[in-house]
């Protein structure tokens, strides 16, 4: 089939979040699989790759704007960058010093218009059309434009919610700057409370809808974690399929690593302790026999409310008193990245935390960790549990979303599982649930079936890439 694409990042070019992490390695699976994928986004101004390849001419309300197309093909899939510096050319994709850019509306209408615009001169007409969230969320809509153009005369629309939490919601004045009829304020179209919501244009318009988890598709038509959609989502479930995001297990592989300073697979997971200890060393705690053998908890991640740091903070007392280590990486809320520097400079033999983002020491603490520690309120997919059961690394999760698919509870009777999960999102239930890990960590001979259970595990994209091929093949007309 031949598969357009559009999204607002994807890596290596822009990434702020996993979407980036799913809009470089679903195209590369689909490929393999024998589809051509095109992949639009934007040229940001960090971007310099890519070849001219033309210019195109995109309308948006009373604004007529060029801009330059580039493209580049890497692992069988081209990538089609749109040029415009003045709506990209920025410090930051969405926004800068904490704030969004006021005219997100029109940078991101602008892609969705321009995406249509430019593969509308395809020679060979395209099967498919699949956008990613509210910032793509208008091509579908603009798409009743170009109803009659060869190039998408028989194409499905697939749209793909990555996290419902983004909703891109904007006020209703934007409709005629953005090239778009009042008439799109109807509850079956645009409108959300009195204004407009990209993400519901995507929702609307597409003849198929998928999200990265079967359990985060039935959670988002509940109200406790539909975010205000999920009436409208339920007004689409026969149109909704959670489909599980994969890991790039080419980058994400213990036996190639080059992050890792001793390469480990199933079969000689002695050599985990090695990174294990370059761990302890790179984060500045104690590195002897006594270290090595205590548990040693990792978290990589956002510090903000949604990835559970509400119920880590409340624990504030009871965390050094655990028979554990614990190394974090990540950046957020400035009350949690406080709260993680105070607690280390309170407990430097035990506790440890890096405020920032590095890949190489992401990759470290996956491959030596003991356990990793994700207790998100609610999680569509989640990549680092998968990281983790690929590393032999023990997750402890919130049984919620992705984590609910991705990791099976260690069952002490059967002694089978992949990790420890937990149904209450409540402190003293995430405190029992370490508790519990910790204590099964002290029986090797448990502890290792469940590291060879987690990497036995295949979360490769080859999988889920035949699901989205399948619903592709369900939303063509």
């Amino acid at each position: 089939m031949r598969i357009l694409m559009v999204a607002s990042e994807a890596a290596p070019f822009a990434k702020t979040g996993g979407l980036a992490d799913v809009t470089a390695a679903l195209p590369r699976a689909l490929a393999r699989l024998g589809h051509a994928v095109d992949l639009v986004m934007p040229r940001y101004g960090g971007i310099t790759i890519g070849e001219p390849i033309g210019r195109i001419t995109v309308p948006l309300g009373r604004v007529v704007a060029d801009a330059m197309v580039y493209a580049e093909t890497q692992a069988g899939v081209r990538t089609v960058f749109l040029d415009h510096p003045g709506f990209y050319h920025r410090d930051g994709l969405y926004g800068a010093d904490g704030a969004d850019y006021p005219d997100n509306p029109e940078r991101f209408a602008y892609l969705s218009r321009g995406a249509l615009e430019w593969a509308s001169g395809a020679d060979v007409p395209y099967d498919v059309i699949h956008v990613h969230d509210w910032q793509a969320g208008l091509v579908p809509v603009f798409l009743r434009e170009f109803t009659d153009t060869p190039a998408f005369r028989q194409a499905a629309t697939i749209f793909t919610i990555h996290n419902l939490a983004y909703q891109g919601i904007f006020d209703a004045s934007w409709l005629p700057r953005l090239g778009l009829s009042d008439s799109l304020m109807r509850v079956d179209a645009l409108e959300y409370w009195n204004q407009i919501s990209l993400l519901k244009g995507g929702i609307m318009f597409s003849r198929a809808l998928t999200t990265v988890s079967r359990r985060y598709a039935e959670e988002i038509q509940t109200p406790e974690f539909g975010n205000g959609f999920d009436g409208i989502l339920r007004s689409r479930s026969a149109d909704l399929v959670g489909i599980r995001n994969g890991i790039d297990d080419t980058v994400w592989d213990p036996t190639s690593d080059p992050h890792l300073p001793e390469a480990f697979d199933a079969s000689c997971l002695e050599r985990k302790l090695a990174s294990k200890r370059m761990v302890l060393a790179r984060f500045g705690l104690p590195v002897d026999d006594t270290t090595l053998q205590r548990p040693l908890i990792g978290l990589i991640s956002r510090l903000v409310d949604q990835k559970g740091f509400d119920l880590i903070a409340a624990l504030r007392a009871q965390l050094p008193t655990l028979d554990a280590s614990f190394v974090l990486l990540g950046t957020g809320d400035t009350r949690y990245e406080e709260f993680w520097l105070s607690l280390a400079a309170r407990h430097p033999e035990r506790i440890a935390a890096h405020i920032g983002f590095d890949e190489g020491t992401a990759h470290l603490i996956e491959g030596g960790a003991d356990l990793f520690l994700m207790p998100s309120r609610f999680e569509p997919c989640g990549l680092n549990q998968m990281y983790s059961l690929r590393y032999g690394t023990i997750p402890v999760v919130h049984a919620t979303g992705g984590l609910y698919d991705t990791v099976r509870d260690y069952d002490a009777t059967t002694r089978s599982g992949t990790g420890f999960t937990f149904d209450e999102y409540s402190p003293d239930t995430l405190l029992r649930t370490l508790r519990r890990a910790l204590e099964v960590f002290q029986d090797a001979d448990a502890w290792r079936h469940m590291q060879l259970a987690g990497m036995r595990e295949d979360f490769s994209w080859d999988a889920s890439a035949r699901e989205y091929v399948t619903m592709y093949q369900r939303g063509r007309p």
